[in-house]
């Protein structure tokens, strides 16, 4: 068995650009009451028309061009969401529709925020495993549509988006691309942060994961590392789920990794779930802040209390 890499990523993002300037005038918020809680300025929403699966196309369609692959190349589509809103066909089935990928395996992973490292493991192991040849591996989620515009805590965090990756097998003695997940969840503080009810409606106890990410996920973090036969301070990358600035920079500062660029996608973004880490990955590349081949750490958590992290070789 061989190891895997990713060898081409990519992102989508909606036009429309909410500003915290346009929620100072729907709820009783400031921009400045925006920035020092959670260091966002500004977020992308999607339309009404635009579905889940919409948003992981256009990501996934830019990872296929850019790794100068076609549809019949694919034969696994994972997409890690939480806020598809009908569950057959499920996104990854329409997502394979749209693009023209014939006959692939097509799953949907709901591990919230965790979805893409989550859903990028099972890639792995199942490239690794000859189950699969190339995998797409998506993160994207609509979660405007599953806000509560009335809430100020929890409306001022949200937005939509996308982001891809292209996995395949590694060549024979090629050294693997993708290293060991440690993953793993708190089930029984999964009330902390939901995305539950009728229509649904996310919610979070924000102190409660703010402790949590800050004080837990370090040592877990450099765990990560440690599997991938790294120190914090090899990292030539680190990206952290996109929640909220007072979470990433601390969580980076006690990780140790002092030679990292740190993804701060949350600050343009927001907090789009399981598209955040290859959203940010994917622009951090597209802009040439880190070069091919450079590791880096991608370590979700959040929803379900869950959390999940590997190394790569950057593509």
């Amino acid at each position: 068995m061989h190891g895997s890499r990713i060898a081409a990523i990519g992102h989508y993002q909606p036009t429309r650009v909410l500003t915290n300037e346009d929620l100072a005038g729907m709820v009783d918020t400031s921009d400045e009451w925006i920035r020092t809680r959670v260091g966002i300025r500004t977020r992308h929403i999607a339309g009404p028309d635009e579905p889940v699966d919409e948003l992981a196309a256009h990501a996934a369609a830019k990872a296929l061009a850019a790794a100068g692959l076609g549809p019949a190349d694919i034969d696994l589509v994972l997409v890690a969401t939480s806020t598809a809103i009908d569950r057959s066909p499920n996104t990854a089935a329409r997502v394979a529709a749209r693009l023209g990928i014939p006959g692939p395996a097509a799953i949907d992973v709901n591990v919230v925020c965790a979805g893409f490292t989550h859903a990028l493991a099972t890639a792995d192991h199942t490239v690794r495993a000859g189950a699969a040849t190339r995998a797409l591996v998506i993160g994207a989620d609509k979660m405007s549509a599953v806000a509560d515009w009335s809430d100020r805590n929890t409306c001022v965090l949200v937005g939509d988006g996308a982001g891809a990756a292209v996995v395949e097998a590694c060549a024979p003695g090629e050294e693997p691309g993708i290293g060991p997940v440690l993953w793993g969840s708190v089930p029984e503080m999964g009330h902390s942060v939901r995305i539950e009810g009728t229509p649904p409606r996310f919610a979070q106890e924000g102190q409660s994961v703010y402790r949590w990410a800050t004080t837990r996920l370090p040592a877990i973090a450099r765990r990560t590392c440690e599997r991938a036969g790294l120190a914090p301070e090899d990292l030539a990358g680190v990206v952290l789920h996109q929640a909220n600035l007072r979470i990433i920079e601390p969580l980076a500062e006690k990780l140790g990794a002092v030679n990292a660029v740190i993804a701060r996608d949350v600050t343009e973004s927001g907090n789009t779930s399981a598209a955040s880490i290859p959203l940010a990955l994917s622009k951090l590349v597209e802009q040439g802040t880190l070069p091919s081949g450079a590791p880096v750490l991608l370590f979700g958590f959040g929803g379900n209390l869950s959390y999940a992290g590997q190394v790569i070789h950057c593509p």
